[in-house]
């Protein structure tokens, strides 16, 4: 568990910077210079790499900050492309005309710290000019969006019109609410949480032991060696993906089919387990396995209350409005965890988003995402946020 240090960053050391190369040519960064972390740890050199859209206005009010999950990226909508090999992951969301209107709103996506698709993660170089690699410090969700508020600054960006998040992105998003309350106007938390559970750990924790038990894993240093612990992420991936879909789902789409052209009886896999062993390799060509692993350390503490008086002071202080939506199949995130952070903000009701798929109906069920981002960023204010000055 991290310290009660807070995350720092100098705003003098902000600025523009050239995105890394090999990621998404559309992405662009920003150098924050030293970062100390919540742990008391400062990671040098860190830059913070962004997709955007839409105009910034004159006074820097119509910003909307959109949040990714565990193993999405800045990339919200578009096709792949040079450095980016998967497509939007919110098809239609952005865009002229569309929930997030790109004739009003500035629209920013930023890579989160600690993964691997451009902002300082594990797979970044460290001072010595190698990669950090199991060096890589671990972070926690308050060091994340700490360093997305200085990017925003350096941006000219000090208030959020709205930000929206789903899952690992709406813990982002909470967090928010509970870090720079003062800084926006409002927010969507879909299919996420105020703090991590038991359950939620739980799941997690045995991916982190898939990967790190890997022999190829090498403590994390697996670039240096050559190696890459492709068997372990994929297993990560499977026992994530198992608990991201709903058994109905699995039931009603693979019940006992054995995968075609093979033979349970004859050492032949169920239909499901090819599903499952394709998701996992799918994740396996992409992503960075000890990312993985510290983006996942990162929900476990996730706790917008710790430190803060708990979650039912943090949110019934929080002055603009706040929206909160779970699936109703959801067994990763579930209905509880959505309904715990309506009751202590004390305003509002529960949005449910029906859905037969589990926890991914937040990014299956695109047109209730995107009643809900409309209903969101249209609405009325109950009050006038206050502007805090200088970085928190």
């Amino acid at each position: 568990m991290a310290s009660s240090h807070s995350a720092h960053v100098a705003p003098a050391a902000t600025r523009p910077v050239q995105a890394p190369s090999g990621f998404n040519a559309q992405a662009r960064a920003v150098a924050l210079g030293d970062v100390v972390l919540e742990s008391g740890r400062t990671l040098p050199d860190v830059v913070m790499t962004y997709e955007c859209w839409g105009e910034l206005n004159d006074d820097a009010s119509n910003v909307v900050l959109v949040e990714h999950a565990l193993t999405g990226d800045s990339h919200v909508v578009g096709d792949t492309g040079d450095g980016q090999p998967t497509p939007g992951w919110w098809p239609g969301i952005i865009g002229p005309g569309a929930a997030l209107d790109t004739d009003e709103y500035f629209v920013v996506a930023i890579n989160v710290l600690g993964g691997c698709r451009g902002s300082t993660g594990p797979i970044s170089l460290a001072p010595d000019g190698e990669p950090w690699g199991g060096r890589f410090p671990q972070v926690t969700v308050r060091d994340q969006v700490r360093a997305e508020a200085a990017c925003l600054e350096a941006l000219g960006v000090r208030r959020l019109h709205a930000v929206i998040g789903g899952s690992f992105g709406g813990m982002r998003t909470a967090e928010w609410v509970a870090g720079f309350p003062d800084r926006v106007e409002r927010a969507l938390v879909v299919a996420s949480s105020g703090c991590a559970t038991a359950d939620q750990i739980a799941w997690g924790h045995t991916q982190v032991i898939a990967i790190t038990s890997d022999p190829e894993f090498r403590d994390g240093d697996y670039l240096r060696h050559g190696t890459f612990p492709t068997n372990g992420l994929a297993l990560a991936r499977q026992i994530a993906h198992a608990s991201y879909r709903s058994a109905s789902e699995f039931e009603a789409r693979f019940g006992a089919e054995p995968q075609p052209g093979e033979d349970p009886l004859e050492g032949g896999r169920f239909s499901v387990e090819g599903y499952l062993d394709h998701h996992g390799a799918k994740l396996a060509r992409r992503f960075d396995p000890l990312a993985y692993v510290r983006l996942t350390q990162a929900m476990a503490t996730h706790d917008i209350g710790r430190g803060r008086g708990g979650l039912d002071a943090v949110l019934e202080a929080y002055e603009g409005e706040l929206l909160v939506a779970a699936v109703d199949s959801d067994r990763l995130f579930p209905v509880s965890a959505s309904t715990r952070m309506v009751r202590a903000y004390g305003r509002g009701r529960l949005r449910m988003i029906h859905s037969p798929y589990g926890h991914d109906g937040f990014l299956i069920e695109a047109d209730q995402i995107a009643s809900l981002v409309h209903e969101l960023v249209q609405r009325p204010l109950r009050g006038t946020p206050r502007l805090v000055r200088g970085v928190a």
